[in-house]
């Protein structure tokens, strides 16, 4: 079997159409044996593709701005989406059944400061009627500096990806009282991206299959099912923390079935990224995004 290599940005339950590729068997079934990594922290994985270290990579649409910001031509292009609203949640340290945004005010909160993420979060207080100034927002650091500094103490709430939160929860030390996708609506959040070259290749119309067919699984099949598949890749979380939280991204409509980038996604992006002042126009959809390889 041919090699691919992926490498994912990040790495949650959130990107589970692309992890289902993977843990589905569905690139085996193709010829094609999957390798991964995960960028390491400030790290982008845009240069693995530049560097042709790997084939496919984890990304978003957004990756893009910088380059036409510039009036410059991105050299990658995002050809397939992964997810079509934000996938953060934000976790209190108490149940909150009448949970409103409004309660962050004065609050510090352990906000992941990643670019994209930062945006959406500065977004989504806009949409629910509040000033990002008026949180106070901590950087903590990665991912897993952020998590342990909530289990510590540290913070009123927490923001971050499925399942952490959800472990969190069924460990008592935190309770999810928001979706910062919820908030937002639809927006190109995350995608896949490649060269142009690869993209014209025998190995992208493979992967595309591929990754087809593990879109149409986890549409269809019960977030029970997909967690078993895929818990391998998910050591410190349990299974039944796995399934509530593919129930919710399920129920949240992030993995549509259809696997283009849409213009009216690309222009959610654009109005988050114009609020956060990360942008100063709206960029061409054309420049950023293409069409999937070929079925």
């Amino acid at each position: 079997m041919a090699r691919i290599n992926i490498e994912f940005s990040r790495f949650s339950a959130f990107y589970t159409p692309l992890i289902m590729t993977m843990a589905g068997k569905f690139l085996q079934r193709e010829g094609l044996e999957p390798e991964y990594t995960v960028s390491p922290p400030g790290t982008s994985a845009i240069a693995s593709l530049l560097d042709d270290s790997v084939h496919v990579v984890q990304s978003a649409p957004s990756q893009a701005f910088s380059a036409l910001e510039k009036g410059e031509m991105p050299l990658v292009t995002h050809f397939a989406q992964i997810n079509e609203t934000d996938g953060f949640f934000l976790s209190g340290r108490t149940i909150d059944l009448e949970f409103s945004w409004s309660k962050l005010v004065g609050k510090k909160v352990l906000v992941d400061h990643g670019g994209q993420p930062l945006a959406m979060f500065k977004y989504a207080c806009f949409k629910e009627g509040i000033e990002f100034s008026a949180i106070d927002a901590v950087d903590a650091g990665t991912t897993d500096e952020m998590e342990h500094a909530f289990r510590d103490g540290e913070g009123d709430y927490i923001h971050a990806q499925g399942p952490t939160p959800q472990q969190l929860e069924k460990e008592g030390v935190g309770h999810v009282v928001a979706s910062v996708g919820e908030a937002i609506g639809v927006c190109a959040f995350s995608s896949l991206a490649a060269t142009r070259d690869w993209q014209n290749s025998d190995m992208a119309t493979a992967f595309m299959r591929a990754y087809r067919d593990a879109r149409k699984l986890i549409n269809s099949a019960p977030a029970s099912e997909i967690a078993k598949i895929e818990k391998e890749y998910f050591p410190r979380a349990d299974v039944d923390v796995l399934t509530d939280t593919i129930g919710f991204y399920q129920r949240l409509g992030c993995w549509t079935p259809h696997v283009e980038i849409t213009r009216e996604a690309f222009e959610g992006a654009l109005d988050v990224f114009l609020h956060a002042g990360s942008i100063t126009t709206r960029h061409d959809y054309e420049f950023a995004v293409s069409s999937p390889p070929a079925a």
